[in-house]
């Protein structure tokens, strides 16, 4: 039955190893459920209401993680994406002065263009493309993005006028608590504790109780209805230029995203042909594809692959069970959400900086000695995390191992295959588009 439904087989995986993973990757994308409310909250004075935006959140992630189990036997957790998000509200509904009806639209359309790549195998013929090092590369960005990622929630890292980024100061009591979760998480890990991730995020959190800043009021509350914003699109303007520039944004940041996630995460659990190409990619992207659109119908912003699966995959979770798992996770938070959401940043933070450790390893299949290879793949991992955005590690790292591959010479440019051609003109194109 299990390997039926998950791809799960019993010689090779272990049911409680699934459920640790499933459980973890959970635990670090479970920030989402207060997060994307948080920015669709400035949207309320449009119509758009927070608390539905909490249920669809819940249940795009619940129909994502479940496509990805039961579709694409993966151990991915899916969720509307951040980036996208703030491009959802801050650019589409209150920059350009659209409405949030005309922002689903263009997210429902997305979706439709992703499922059609996807049954023509565009989206894998991509992702087959990307030369091993920078595929590795890929992998290593990620890496350092995800354990960025995880310093600024537990705090670690915050924002400073004059460099940018610092590090926090040690006075407060939930920068301690970020610094204790990263001894515990990689003692766990360093002992190679089963499940050790998980159990070094819920030890944190316990510690952090006493130091008040863990805080648990109530267990139990009644989901909200997605009602207000199920199905509503706004179909007047779908010819605009407009509609094709937002569809187009949200295409190749969720396209990206969710490429170079499944990559990196990938590589890691050696998902992968001899030839470096990602087992059942078509699958996966095709999962991801039909989880924006439903997302759109639910009332959010696009739905993606989370890098924070790396997470789940670093306890074990290698079949969809444990996918599976992140979905029932959100079906629980529907009804415990004040449970999941008392587990602050400072636990789950450290547990990403782990990862981002154990995602790293991958820079060893970079050939290092070959600069045209050696530098694309470095502004790719250099990127991610300075630019935010995967997307763009992985556009102007294409862009740039044409350049080096181009400009050594002939023999070079013959190691440059017909879709990154394509991908270095449409790449180019679009960052022209953007200063223009």
């Amino acid at each position: 039955m299990l390997e039926k439904l998950f791809g799960f087989n019993p010689k090779q995986h272990k049911v409680r190893t699934e459920i640790y993973a499933g459980i973890t990757t959970f635990f670090t994308m479970a920030y989402i459920l207060a997060v994307n409310p948080s920015i669709f909250s400035a949207l309320e004075a449009k119509g758009m209401p927070t608390d539905a935006v909490f249920t669809a959140t819940v249940l795009a992630s619940v129909v994502g993680s479940l496509a990805m189990a039961l579709y694409a036997k993966k151990p991915f957790g899916l969720a509307p994406g951040m980036g996208i998000n703030a491009f959802f509200v801050f650019t589409v509904c209150l920059g350009m002065g659209y409405s949030w009806q005309f922002a689903l639209t263009a997210v429902f359309i997305e979706g439709i263009l992703f499922i059609l790549l996807s049954l023509f195998k565009i989206r894998e013929l991509i992702a087959n493309a990307i030369p091993t090092s920078m595929k590795a590369a890929i992998g290593g960005g990620i890496g350092l993005f995800i354990a960025f990622i995880g310093l600024q929630n537990c705090g670690l890292i915050v924002a400073n006028d004059s460099t940018q980024v610092a590090l926090a100061s040690f006075d407060s009591p939930s920068v301690v608590l970020a610094l204790i979760g990263v001894i515990i998480c990689g003692l766990l890990v360093v002992r190679n504790v089963q499940g050790g991730l998980l159990w070094g995020i819920l030890l944190t959190a316990l510690i952090g109780v006493p130091m008040g800043v863990t805080h648990l009021d109530k267990v139990f509350s009644v989901p909200p209805s997605v009602a207000p914003i199920f199905l509503q699109f706004e179909w007047s303007h779908i010819w605009s230029w407009d509609m094709v520039i937002v569809v187009l944004t949200f295409l190749f940041v969720d396209l990206f995203d969710t490429i170079g996630t499944v990559i990196a995460v990938s590589m890691k659990t050696n998902m992968v042909d001899k030839d470096g190409n990602v087992e059942g990619v078509g699958r996966m992207l095709m999962a991801d594809a039909v989880a924006t659109t439903a997302g759109a119908c639910l009332g959010t912003s696009s739905t993606t692959t989370y890098v924070e699966s790396a997470a789940g995959v670093a306890v074990g979770g290698r079949t969809g069970l444990t996918a599976f798992v992140v979905a029932l996770c959100f079906v629980s938070a529907l009804f415990f959400a004040p449970l999941f959401l008392a587990i602050p940043s400072s636990a789950t933070g450290p547990a990403l900086v782990i990862v981002g450790v154990m995602m790293c390893s991958d820079t060893t299949k970079v050939i290092w000695d070959d600069y045209t290879e050696a530098i694309p793949a470095f502004i790719t991992m250099l990127l991610m995390p300075l630019s935010y955005s995967i997307s763009d590690g992985i556009m102007l790292g294409v862009i740039v191992y044409v350049v080096m591959k181009m400009g050594k010479g002939a023999k070079t440019c013959k190691e440059i295959s017909p879709t990154m051609w394509v991908l270095f003109a449409i790449f180019l194109a679009r960052y022209i588009q953007q200063n223009i």
